[in-house]
């Protein structure tokens, strides 16, 4: 089976109710296995692939998420495009919990992660200057606009290795240097994706204010956020979909010209 457009689970969302006559498969890749088995049905007249990150039921801590196997195996399937959910920390006081960010920068802050399909005799020096694809997000900007859902269009997420949230140190220098929001996933997720020449865009929802605040960040606090973020992605994505274009216009589709030596 084959899918245009991939989705990729994140904290909160892992079941793929929004799709239409699904069908699970699983997928062999160089890489090992994916997180976990892959859904492929029809969203809007489209077929998408989900793919939930940390499993079915979270039993994949962040660090060890096979990103490598995760973006083959869509790659694999044909997905040209992938929309990426994911929960983060507020490093700013107007990112409220509950709000919908959609980052276009990072800071990489993760030490054991790798982070190429190139680790052998061919090295690739991949360019991610701008590491979402502008095209897929303005539609998905566009797709929150048209139902009202307010967001924040632009944002740095500063990646963590995790699984531990940050100390107050951290938080507030993450501040300093210009970050917007904290995670644990976005690195090497979307700088694989580059490499594979798929067209990558985060939807980050805001769960709680990190640390800085002198709030201490709970899972219970979290989960009760998410719950309704979840709701949000949701209807961005079912938005978005059928407004993604049927031909790529960005050049995310010949990343790698020029990127060997």
């Amino acid at each position: 089976m084959q899918a245009e457009i991939g989705i990729i689970g994140g904290t909160g969302l892992y079941d793929p109710k929004l799709l239409k006559n699904v069908k699970e498969i699983e997928v062999r890749t160089p890489y090992g296995s994916p997180s976990d088995s892959i859904t492929i049905g029809e969203l809007k007249g489209r077929f998408i692939a989900f793919l939930p990150r940390h499993s079915k039921k979270h039993t994949i801590r962040p660090t060890d998420v096979n990103s490598r196997a995760n973006i083959f195996a869509l790659k694999k399937l044909g997905v040209q495009r992938i929309l990426a959910p994911s929960a983060v920390g507020s490093l700013r006081e107007e990112l409220k919990p509950g709000d919908v960010v959609f980052v276009d920068q990072f800071i990489d802050r993760t030490t054991k992660r790798e982070q190429s399909f190139y680790t052998g005799k061919q090295v690739c020096h991949i360019s991610v200057a701008e590491p979402m694809c502008p095209e897929l997000r303005r539609t998905l900007i566009k797709a929150a606009d048209d139902i009202n859902i307010s967001t924040h269009n632009t944002g740095t997420y500063v990646c963590i290795e995790g699984p531990r949230f940050s100390t107050k140190a951290e938080s507030r220098m993450f501040r300093m240097w210009g970050a917007d929001v904290v995670g644990m996933t976005l690195v090497p997720e979307c700088v694989l994706a580059r490499e594979a020449e798929i067209c990558y865009s985060s939807i980050a929802t805001v769960t709680d204010y990190d640390v800085w605040k002198d709030q201490p960040v709970s899972v219970d606090a979290v989960l009760k956020t998410m719950s309704a973020n979840v709701e949000k992605i949701k209807r961005i994505i079912g938005e978005a979909i059928p407004k993604i274009p049927k031909e790529r216009g960005c050049d995310c589709k010949n990343s790698l010209q020029n990127a060997f030596v």
